[in-house]
């Protein structure tokens, strides 16, 4: 008996590790087609893509529906549900994505800089592609349309791998997606999904050291942790969203109330979600009132410190481990400063380093705070929710990377490419 378990274990070990090779050298050789593509040829994928996208929109509905009914029998948090769910808006948003994307300039053959050296010789240091990129993610399926639109676009070869939750939903839009690229004449298998959930093919993915240049995770702190741990290749670091909103004593209240009831509210479980409040003591009787009222009209549960407590009875009792969570969901923490300095000290002691905000209408106080905020994304009068690539004018982006190499903040198509240089000569040696 436990001869036969263990054979079924190594064939079935060997048959994941036999699929991602063969995934692994189609992605390299679509990465010598696609990367020398020109700007026309991977606009028109794009925009096929979309168009696929659109025309496909009651099957993708379909697998997403049966993604939906999986996990809610697995009991998965309502934040999570809203994180899986595709509507015809969200399906329309993804098709929009890939058209945007086209309409970006291309990133890859830019000149970066150039320089004549005494010799003659002519420097250029020109902008090209990573490579293959492998991207992991959990419940989003619209990763899946916003990760091969950036890597189509930047000129990399992709290998998806989603989480088990939403595999139905990136089936169908990876069949749209290639449909794209092959209308465009490019080779379909620029862009894989790994076509299996099970777990095994992340273990070895982080392993193709021969095949995949760049590992992109997206999700939750367990699957960051895992790939920091586990991968040999080189990894754009996504943490948790910890993200922090600080009321400064000359706040607008009216303000202050807006941009937090939105920073949290708008969806509770993106990464750009405000899950902590900070605000300062001089101005918490007349601002944090509002924002109690404006809150828990939405159903909001909110955490405090004593202080914090005081104002409101609706505010329950934090305990310490709040100040580090990543609620994702309809909570949120109030911690009350004496003043900035102690306002920077605490964020940047628990942020996850992703996305802080300051609301403030002195420009000295808010510079400040701006500039001594260790996070990748700092914001001043504005909603944190506007933490996205989208957002930020760059089309999609695959993830917001915490990290300071090589790429931090929303990782679009100009993250997704590297340099080389290209050096002109007439004859030159080099003198012994």
């Amino acid at each position: 008996m436990i001869i036969d378990i263990l054979e079924k274990t190594s064939k079935h070990d060997v048959e994941v590790h036999d699929n991602m090779i063969i995934l692994g050298q189609n992605a390299k050789e679509a990465y010598t087609t696609l990367s020398l593509a020109s700007t026309e040829q991977k606009n028109n994928a794009l925009r096929a893509a979309a168009k696929a996208i659109r025309e496909s929109a009651n099957e993708i509905m379909q697998a997403n529906e049966k993604d939906l009914q999986i996990a809610k029998k697995a009991e998965k948090p309502a934040s999570y549900l809203d994180r899986l769910a595709l509507s015809p808006v969200r399906i329309e948003s993804m098709a929009k994505g890939l058209e945007a994307v086209a309409e970006l300039p291309d990133p890859v053959g830019k000149i970066l800089a150039n320089w004549d050296r005494p010799n003659g010789l002519k420097i250029n240091r020109v902008s090209v592609p990573l490579g293959v990129i492998g991207v992991i993610y959990e419940a989003r399926p619209n990763v899946t349309a916003d990760a091969g639109a950036l890597c189509l676009k930047s000129g990399n070869a992709v290998i998806l791998r989603c989480g088990s939750d939403s595999f139905n939903s990136s089936r169908a839009i990876e069949k749209a997606l290639q449909k794209g690229l092959e209308t465009a004449g490019l080779p379909k298998t620029a862009i894989q999904l790994v076509p299996t959930s099970d777990r095994s093919a992340v273990t070895e993915m982080l392993q193709m050291t021969d095949y995949i240049d760049v590992i992109i995770p997206r999700g939750g702190r367990s699957l960051t942790e895992k790939i920091k741990n586990e991968s040999r290749i080189p990894t754009f670091q996504h943490l948790d969203g910890n993200c922090h909103t600080y009321i400064h004593a000359s706040a607008n209240p009216q303000m202050a109330v807006d941009v937090v009831v939105n920073a949290k509210m708008r969806r509770t479980g993106i990464c750009g979600a405000t899950e902590s409040l900070v605000i300062d003591e001089a101005i918490i009787d007349v601002i944090l009132p509002k924002i109690v009222e404006a809150l828990t009209a939405q159903n909001c549960e909110i955490r405090g410190d004593e202080r914090a407590q005081l104002t409101d009875k609706r505010i329950r009792p934090a305990n310490p481990a709040d100040w580090f969570k990543e609620y994702l969901e309809p909570i949120i923490s109030v911690k009350t400063v004496s003043g900035l300095e102690a306002a920077i000290e605490h964020v940047n002691l628990y942020s996850s380093h992703h996305t802080d905000a300051i609301i403030a209408d002195d420009a000295k106080t808010s510079a400040e705070f701006l500039n001594r905020i260790d996070s990748a994304i700092v914001m001043h009068n504005a909603s944190t929710q506007f933490a996205d690539g989208g957002e930020f004018g760059m089309g999609a982006e695959i993830g917001i990377s915490t990290g300071r190499l090589h790429a931090r903040g929303p990782v679009g198509v100009e993250q997704l490419t590297t340099f080389k240089y290209i050096v002109e000569g007439n004859g030159q040696t080099r003198p012994a």
